[in-house]
């Protein structure tokens, strides 16, 4: 019998519960350990979820002999640190997006995985939500004819934490944050076709006083096989969570709502305990959504993962495609700031893409 692929998770975060959910659902995954620097959160995230170990320190998480494969669910910045760590230790990784913070991190994640012989693999759910799954299914069917056109938006009303709002740590704002779900979805429906160019326009509208970051971005992308693609982000929409696509094809066209149409229509005069992430209100009407993590993807991206480590098979998004995305949100930010189309490839020796569009001391 095949033993469990063991499993540790650095980070406590809105974002490693799902990662724990998700594993605990996975039959092939036994969750070891976490690693938290906070004091307290490792022990009573373990706790919560029945994980056997906790650490403060992840390096003591990372010497455990019997670990396989660690999760990292930590801010931006600390993301090439944590994974060029975990491959010297031998540990194969799973990096939440975006993938690190500038183009010579990702460059040295990659090459580290490299000489370590691990595999660094690029947590991207909207590759695995089965509703979009299923459009990228039509659309290589040819039900939908070639591709000309396609969308893709994520809006709520801003991030759990507060690292994301600091661009020190985040290395920008909402297209940092959620435009890179937009890119590899793109790229993924489009079997890594590559991006040619990139406009965007951003925007401070309603934030400011949180961060320098944008909290509203439009993206355009151009494609070598003459496919556009249109990301639309934010941080400023209220009511709840929400992420939709569009797929144009030259014999057809496909809608999916992500949320809204596996939800339950609600109205209550009380309110209730949880309607979807960033809700913020149940009184009145909303959308009560059930197995969220399994809509968004978790699930399966994890699963999928568990056994590329355990039967030794290529992940459907790996670091290589996290620099790739990463190298179009800089292209981004420097379009942001011209008010021109930026062609790739683009190469930049800046810390963070935010100082393209907006460096420290300019308002």
């Amino acid at each position: 019998m095949t033993q469990p692929v063991r499993v540790g998770l650095i980070g406590s975060r809105f974002i490693s519960s799902i990662h724990a959910e998700s594993l605990q659902r996975c039959a092939a995954a036994e969750l070891v350990a976490v690693a938290s620097p906070t004091p307290g959160h490792a022990e009573a995230f373990a706790r919560r979820f029945g994980i056997p170990r906790h650490f403060t320190d992840y390096r003591e998480l990372l010497a455990l002999p019997e670990l396989e494969l660690v999760v990292g669910g930590v801010p931006n910045h600390l993301h090439c640190a944590v994974a060029v760590d975990a491959a010297r230790a031998g540990k194969h990784v799973v990096m939440e997006k975006p993938l690190c913070l500038n183009l010579a991190e990702a460059d040295r994640m990659i090459a580290a995985a490299r000489e370590a012989n691990v595999k660094l693999m690029y947590a991207e759910e909207l590759c695995f939500a089965p509703k979009y799954v299923r459009v990228k299914q039509l659309l290589d069917s040819g039900a939908l004819g070639y591709p000309t056109l396609l969308k893709q938006s994520e809006k709520h009303d801003g991030p759990h934490a507060p690292h994301f709002w600091d661009v020190e740590q985040s290395g920008g704002g909402v297209t940092m944050d959620m435009g890179c779900h937009a890119i590899q979805f793109f790229r993924w429906l489009l079997n890594g076709a590559r991006v040619t160019s990139v406009y965007a326009q951003m925007g401070t509208h309603v934030h400011r006083d949180k961060t320098r970051g944008e909290d509203n971005a439009l993206l355009i992308l151009e494609f070598e096989n003459g496919v556009t693609a249109l990301a639309e982000e934010s941080w400023t929409k209220h009511g709840g969570m929400d992420d939709r696509a569009e797929v144009y094809g030259s014999k057809g066209v496909a809608y999916a709502d992500l949320l809204h149409g596996n939800a339950i229509e609600t109205y209550s005069l009380e309110g209730y305990d949880y309607a979807v992430e960033k809700a913020g209100s149940t009184r009145g009407w909303s959308f009560t959504i059930y197995e969220e993590a399994w809509n968004y993807g978790f699930h399966q991206e994890m699963a999928h993962f568990v056994d590329c480590v355990q039967h030794d098979r290529p992940p459907l998004v790996t670091g290589e495609d996290g620099r790739v995305v990463l190298e179009v949100i800089f292209a981004a930010y420097e379009s942001a700031r011209t008010g021109r189309k930026v062609r790739l490839p683009f190469t930049t020796d800046v810390a963070k893409p935010i100082d393209l569009w907006r460096p420290e001391g300019r308002a």
